[in-house]
């Protein structure tokens, strides 16, 4: 009896010993699935025809205009409908980031094309914020008015006033994050889009040059931006992380100088960090620098290189618990800096240990803690942790990942999910109305913002799933971002890649039709028409002016809108004046591009070329349908 009644006082401590054995594997592959998918749910302007997130439409069709700019794409930041600059762009930084590093995984599972995607949707909308060397658009809308209403994105009726920094308000951080998020995307999409990554570049170059040669903080030129997105660690984090990603993706020496020269006096070597997020960068910069110095590529600014790593070990150290001030963590485990959106200081400080790790295994080397030295093994342990966290390992059972799991948050604080859709109910929600008959609703969410990471719980692992506690289930995209890399990472494991070799992203299989049980008929050249089901859009994306001669730069894009897919397809290209990129030429035709040998139903392609007259005459000749 006392053996049994011992056995029974000791049932609450063999519990919690066991709960750590008792959680399933997780998907990683489902979770980087649903992840990059939670973007498509953010998307402002014309949405495509190969939209999976069919509850949504399009909307913000109008923005800019009043500016006498095209504002229209790019992503909603969060629950709300404002477009803000700085956390668009470095969540475009860390997506690129993301690739970078483990496209070869995402490859294979099958996500690196919706993550190109994913990517190019939001550089898209950068292009057209920048219509300017010295001007960048960083804000679409009024965090004040847009608060005011609970509106579906498709019915908004709020201020959609664009704003801008240029050199009489000038805004670096701003235009630094946004040369970081063009400079990454541009090694994205070197070897799948070559001429469109040149095009990033240059406006990367443009607009370091603007952050440098006129600087001052973004959110004193953009007021309206304080509120919600203040810029409190200033510049100069930005300028070096620009530098960063333009060495990364030119291998100019002048950013590398750069970042050997201004590293003290700009604080890349002198601040100890415990944070990484759309504000700070500088454990980003010194996790980035410390790259370049096991790469060999420091020279004469060894010694600075040297101590930028070492507060990159910092940061490292100080997320396992080893360094000399550590990062808080939660009974539970998952690392803990503010009530509000916590999830995005997990997702981003997790993504620089995975990296770091890899970087590590690559030089064979190890991390340096006030402990001692950790193998970097530990480091991916931890990362590991923190994603199995917010994925349903921790005292609640509950998934952070909206449709991830079965215990998920149902009463998501976003205005587009928590209202029925426009394609169910077409009924306009007015400003006010929204508040009345939606958020208020004590029930689940009519649309599920599936892939979405929510702020998570506070620093006791408690959490309250109702809309209207913002600060815990409000999702962002810039929570998403890092944590594509490390789904990847997770899901694909190491390969045996190094890490510190010059990045190649393998361009994304083309969708291959499966097979159907019955003979194919055979294939029979069929001749363009007036009903053809390909059709053709050109539009002028760019100009400039050279020696006294004016040059465009035009985008076509070529559309499969049937259900079948478009095999030996051939284009008639006259009037063409200059380089083409994105088709193979044959004789007097032009056919599909060396990485891809056929057009899925409801899929495009896109080519662009340069001149200096108007767009050329572009025609379908022939194509087969299978």
């Amino acid at each position: 009896m006392e053996k049994l009644m011992r056995l029974i006082s000791m049932a609450p401590l063999l519990l919690l010993l066991c709960l750590p054995f008792a959680f399933a594997g997780h998907d990683y592959n489902q979770a980087l699935s649903k992840s990059i998918l939670f973007f498509e749910a953010q998307r402002s302007g014309y949405l495509p025809h190969s939209q999976r997130v069919t509850w949504r439409a399009s909307s913000g069709l109008n923005d800019g205009k009043a500016s006498g700019v095209d504002l229209v794409g790019g992503y909603y930041d969060a629950g709300d409908n404002v477009k803000f600059g700085l956390p668009m762009a470095f969540t475009i930084t860390m997506m690129s980031w993301s690739i970078i590093e483990y496209g070869k995984q995402m490859a294979a599972s099958g996500e690196l094309g919706n993550a190109l995607e994913a990517v190019k949707w939001g550089t898209d909308y950068l292009i057209k914020a920048h219509p300017e060397p010295y001007v960048l658009y960083g804000e679409v809308g009024d965090g004040n008015s847009d608060h005011y209403c609970w509106q579906r994105p498709e019915d908004m009726t709020t201020d959609r006033h664009a704003y801008k920094i240029d050199p009489s308000n000038p805004g670096s951080d701003l235009a630094g994050e946004t040369a970081a998020a063009m400079a990454a995307a541009s090694i994205v999409f070197r070897r799948s889009n070559p001429a469109y990554s040149s095009e990033l570049l240059r406006h990367a170059y443009q607009l370091f040059e603007f952050a440098d040669k006129y600087r001052g903080k973004y959110d004193s030129s953009i007021t309206v931006a304080q509120k919600y997105y203040r810029s409190v660690s200033g510049y100069n984090d930005e300028l070096l992380w620009a530098a960063a990603w333009l060495y990364q993706a030119s291998n100019n020496q002048y950013y590398l100088n750069y970042l050997g020269k201004n590293g003290d006096s700009m604080g890349g070597t002198g601040w100890a960090m415990t944070e990484f997020s759309w504000d700070v960068k500088y454990a980003g910069v010194q996790t980035l620098v410390a790259k370049f110095l096991m790469q060999g590529k420091a020279g004469l600014h060894a010694p600075v290189f040297e101590r930028y790593h070492q507060r990159a070990e910092y940061f490292m150290c100080s997320l396992i618990g080893k360094g000399s001030r550590n990062i808080q963590k939660t009974p539970g485990g998952l690392i803990f800096r503010q009530r509000w959106n916590n999830m995005q200081f997990v997702t981003s400080a997790s993504f620089l240990a995975t990296v770091y790790s890899d970087y590590l295994t690559s030089s064979r080397g190890s991390l340096n803690c006030a402990a001692g030295n950790v193998a970097p093994s530990e480091l991916l342990s931890f990362a590991k942790s923190q994603v199995d966290y917010l994925l349903g390992d921790n005292p609640r059972a509950t998934s952070y990942m909206v449709g991830y799991g079965n215990n998920y948050p149902r009463q998501v604080h976003h205005r587009g999910s928590s209202i029925v859709s426009i394609k169910v109910d077409p009924t306009f929600v007015a400003c006010r109305q929204g508040y009345a008959n939606w958020y208020t609703r004590k029930a689940s969410d009519p649309n599920v913002l599936t892939g979405a990471l929510v702020g998570g719980p506070d620093a006791y692992d408690n959490f309250a799933d109702e809309r209207d506690n913002y600060e815990q289930t409000e999702p962002a995209t810039y929570n998403n971002a890092p944590l594509l890399g490390i789904l990847a990472r997770l899901g694909g494991g190491h390969g045996g890649y190094n890490q510190l070799l010059p990045v190649v992203v393998p361009a994304p299989n083309p969708v291959v039709a499966k097979p159907k049980p019955a003979p194919k008929p055979k294939l029979t050249p069929t001749p363009a028409s007036s009903s053809s089901p390909i059709t053709i859009k050109q539009k002028m994306t760019t100009s400039w002016n050279h020696k006294g001669k004016t040059y465009y730069r035009y985008s076509t894009v070529v559309t499969n809108n049937s259900y079948k897919t478009v095999k030996d397809l051939k284009l008639s290209i006259s009037k063409l004046y200059g380089p083409l990129w994105g088709l193979t030429k044959s004789g007097n035709s032009y056919g599909f591009p060396s990485w891809l040998n056929s057009l899925p139903a409801a899929k495009s392609l896109e080519f662009v070329y340069i001149h200096s007259a108007s767009p050329a005459d572009v025609s379908v000749s022939t194509y087969n349908l299978a």
